[in-house]
This record gives C-alpha cells, structure tokens and sequence, in this order.
C-alpha cells in the first residue's frame, strides 16, 4: 500500500507531495520517483518544445508555406497544416 510522500524538488529545492496515486501509477509503468516538482518539470517540458527549430518549405499539395520540424530532403511531399489533415484523411478512406 502507498502512502504519500514529501519530496524535494532538484531544481527549485521546494518540498512537494509525491500522492500515493501517483506512487501507484509510477511502479504501475516501471518509473523511478520524480526528481522535480510539477511546476520545474512542466518549465523544462517548454524549454525543450521552445528549442526547437523549424524549416520552411513548400506545400506538396497547395503549394503554400509548410513548416516542418527536421530539415526537408528532396524528392519528399511536404504539406501545410490544412494539407496534411486533408491528405491524411483521404489516406485513412482508402
């Protein structure tokens, strides 16, 4: 049976509660405890997505602007974000 358990964060040094819920769920998946609280995990989450480069090509499809989040290669169909939700969907109907 779990119980909750106070925890220092790593980052912020701040106590937080590690709930028996969430002690469940972890041994449930084969997690180790968390090293942060929720508030530095969710800050290096959006430093990670905020890191990351985009490039700009040319829509396969509508020949507008694409962004993509590796660089394009040649020979390879790139579409915008209203392409790419028609061309899936007329992939999933055949």
């Amino acid at each position: 049976m779990f119980e909750d358990k106070i925890l220092i964060c790593k980052e912020c040094g701040k106590e937080f509660t590690f709930t028996a819920g969430e002690q469940e769920f972890y041994a449930g998946k084969g997690l180790q405890e968390p090293k942060y609280c929720k508030e530095c995990r969710d800050a290096r989450k959006a430093a990670r997505r905020a890191e990351r480069t985009y490039y700009t090509t040319v829509c396969a499809r509508c020949g507008g602007e694409a962004s993509i989040p590796f660089p394009p290669k040649e020979n390879t169909d790139y579409y915008c974000s209203s392409c790419f939700e028609i061309v899936k969907a007329e992939r999933e109907a055949e």
